[in-house]
């Protein structure tokens, strides 16, 4: 993975995302740090944790909900794996950020992940091939994270759909029409 390369890794649940992430920072060969935006706010998100930790080398990690933009200008050369938009989305939301405030904040966050010298892989969940949210809230979560993931997914160099541990590269629709 070369300088400045930023990498999106989209997917369902336990789709490798995390696995290829974790798997790009061993091959890397320089420092790596790890971005985790999940809050440990239950025993099954502790135990969900504490898997991933163990899943992965002993790199620093920053453990940020909301400032991710901060965290990356703070990583100098480092390759960052950012897991995941899916809860930073979600932890903005749970802080009251409407949806306008929202694409604004992922708009110049990726545009700083973009502009990193060093490189950026960054995971998200792929929401809305499922089942239509039943609430209100559901649907405000998965229209926002779509908007965040299509913000992001601009600006990357590659962006990935994972499925069963492979991946097919996503091409901006307008350079096959």
């Amino acid at each position: 993975m070369s300088d400045g390369i930023l990498t999106l890794l989209l997917g369902g649940a336990r789709s490798g995302k995390s696995t290829l992430a974790v798997e790009l920072g061993r091959r890397h060969g320089g420092p790596v740090t790890f971005i985790a935006t999940s809050p440990a706010i239950d025993g099954d998100l502790d135990a969900r944790i504490a898997r991933h930790r163990a899943e992965r080398p002993d790199w620093p990690t920053v453990e940020e909900p909301l400032d991710l933009a901060g965290v990356l200008r703070a990583a100098g050369d480092d390759l960052v794996i950012v897991d995941c938009l899916t809860l930073w989305v979600n932890n903005l939301m749970h802080r009251g950020d409407d949806e306008a405030a929202i694409d604004c904040l992922a708009a110049d966050t990726a545009a700083v992940a973009a502009g990193r010298r060093g490189p950026t892989v960054v995971i998200t969940n792929e929401v809305g091939m499922g089942v239509h949210p039943a609430s209100e809230l559901g649907r405000r979560y998965r229209d926002a994270l779509g908007r965040v993931n299509q913000r992001w997914a601009a600006v990357a160099d590659t962006s990935l759909l994972l499925v069963a541990g492979r991946a097919i590269p996503l091409t901006d629709p307008w350079t096959l029409l």
